[in-house]
């Protein structure tokens, strides 16, 4: 059974909180009709602080689409191999032991993928698979987890590298000033995460089940104007209200699996904003403390896109993991809007057995 093992995460050097965030907004945009609003919304973020790959100064700036993207592919490069080798230390795996490199960012392009890079860079070996994922959005950290879990289905003595780049700072857009945008210009940050998921052995979460829900009719909420500019982020209001229909396609999930979502152990969910949060714990009626991850990746780090439900699980590990066949679910949510949801419990290698049992 495949194994979601403890990620690595790095952030970038450069810090902005919230009150630099406040006062950035308060200078630049002095005369927007709708400021009192983007300020408000932007406090109730929670974010405390936001890592980016340059100094505010040079984020705030827009040198061109061409510039900004070879800054992200040499930014990539630069900080993405540390990440992966000590995912795959925590995972007691070499490059040459990994099947698959599943590779996903909303935040650049590439062509060959980062991926192809990798596998020259690192030694991975040359008949490594590569999967990237592009145009997931915040739901390819997910999306990342459920396609490995099918790999090490497919293959089960085989083993799958995850890797998140975001750096969502690049797609800043000064010309951009609807009340959304202003949002999200306190609201994201930059991160890149990896983990392994073993199809043996491995100490994480043994994956169960996956699935994927779609909301009809919502692709038009969370979308890229790809433009001569780059990426023009383009939110809808109606965003934060998207966990009451998505709360009953995690219970379904659940249900099919013989589980009751709302009385799970652990939930590693994708931290999109508070709202999210708050309202998925009403609908899915769990305490406010079982997203407790997911807000504190929130608060000190941001929106980190792709890469948040990889921290989320990063900080469970940190507080010792869950008790042995635990069972937990892991969520997450972008464009679409979709959900990629994934079912699973806490295992150790030690734990087979009881784990054997306990599915029974």
């Amino acid at each position: 059974m495949a194994t979601l093992c403890r990620p690595a995460v790095s952030v970038p050097e450069h810090v902005i909180t919230m009150e630099e965030t406040l006062d950035l907004a308060r200078a630049h945009h002095a005369d927007h009709p709708q400021l009192p609003l983007a300020l408000r919304l932007i406090e109730n973020t929670g974010v405390r602080t936001r890592h980016m790959v340059q100094p505010i100064e040079e984020t705030l700036k827009h040198p061109g689409f061409a510039e900004r993207n070879a800054l992200y592919e040499a930014e990539a490069k630069a900080r993405v191999p540390a990440v992966v080798r000590r995912a795959l230390d925590d995972a007691g795996l070499r490059t040459t032991d990994i099947d698959v490199i599943i590779y996903v960012s909303c935040t650049g392009f590439m062509m060959p993928s980062l991926t192809a890079w990798l596998i020259n860079a690192m030694d991975f070996s040359s008949d490594t698979r590569q999967l990237p994922i592009a145009q997931l959005g915040c739901a390819a950290g997910g999306a990342a987890v459920n396609r490995a879990h099918d790999f090490c289905t497919a293959y089960p003595e085989a083993n799958a590298l995850i890797v998140a780049c975001e750096f969502c700072s690049l797609c800043y857009q000064p010309t951009d000033l609807g009340v959304g945008s202003l949002l999200s210009n306190g609201l994201f940050g930059d991160g890149v995460a990896a983990a392994v998921v073993r199809g043996r052995g491995g100490t994480g979460i043994t994956l169960e089940r996956n699935g994927s829900y779609l909301i009809p009719k919502t692709e038009d909420w969370i979308a890229y104007d790809v433009r001569a500019t780059g990426f023009h982020f383009m939110l809808d209001k109606r965003v934060p209200t998207t966990m009451e229909p998505l709360a009953p396609a995690l219970q379904a999930l659940a249900g099919h699996h013989g589980w009751n979502a709302s009385e799970l152990d652990f939930y590693i969910i994708h931290a999109g904003g508070p709202r999210i949060l708050d309202d998925l714990s009403k609908f899915l009626q769990v305490p406010p403390d079982a997203f407790r991850f997911s807000r504190a990746t929130l608060t000190e780090y941001g929106n980190i896109a792709s890469a948040v439900v990889l921290d989320a699980l990063r900080r469970l590990f940190d507080e010792g993991g869950a008790q042995d066949s635990a069972r937990g679910l892991l969520a997450g949510f972008g464009p679409g809007i979709t959900a990629e949801m994934a079912l699973g419990r806490w295992s150790r290698p030690d734990d087979r057995s009881g784990l054997a049992e306990a599915t029974v």
